[in-house]
């Protein structure tokens, strides 16, 4: 019998949006464009696949249809309160992909109001400071897991955890 594996907020996240096409809608509408022919267009994804996603995407409360044509019925597709905080990680990916795949020729560059290039950055709401694997402590809070794994006769040998595993 297969162990389960651990309970996870990135694995719940990903099971929404971590395939390719949900992320690229998402890049889309944040760019401005909500409508299905566009988007379909500009991620490049098969019409069967894109309504799927799109579906999902609704069903999960990150987008919303609504209507901009009646005769015939036809629907934008706009994010919702809980999809547009999906914009940072957007952001970070862009800025990675930037880093380590596009160093020479980066397709788009995000100005922020300031006038200068945006460098995104993760930072503590409360003091500031940038959150990186240094200044980051976990405390595990699923039941019969530690950071290094699961705990108990089921769990088999622990293996020893890395000062950046904390």
């Amino acid at each position: 019998m297969k162990a389960a594996p651990r309970p996870c907020s990135i694995a719940d996240t990903l099971a929404l949006v971590g395939e390719k096409y949900s992320l690229l809608v998402l890049r889309e509408i944040s760019l401005g464009v909500r409508r299905f022919d566009r988007i379909a267009r500009n991620t490049g994804a098969p019409r069967d696949i894109l309504t799927a996603r799109l579906k999902r995407l609704v069903e999960a409360g990150i987008l919303e249809k609504v209507p901009y044509s009646e005769r015939p019925m036809r629907y934008e597709y706009r994010a919702t309160a809980a999809g547009r905080e999906l914009q940072p990680v957007l952001l970070t990916l862009m800025a990675w992909g930037d880093r380590h795949l596009n160093a020479e020729d980066r397709p788009v560059v995000l100005e922020h109001a300031c006038g200068e290039v945006l460098s995104p950055r993760v930072v503590c709401a409360c003091c500031g400071g940038e959150a990186d694997g240094e200044s980051l402590t976990h405390h595990v809070r699923s039941a019969g897991w530690t950071t290094a794994g699961p705990v108990g006769p089921a769990a088999g040998p622990v293996e020893p955890t890395a000062p950046a595993d904390r």
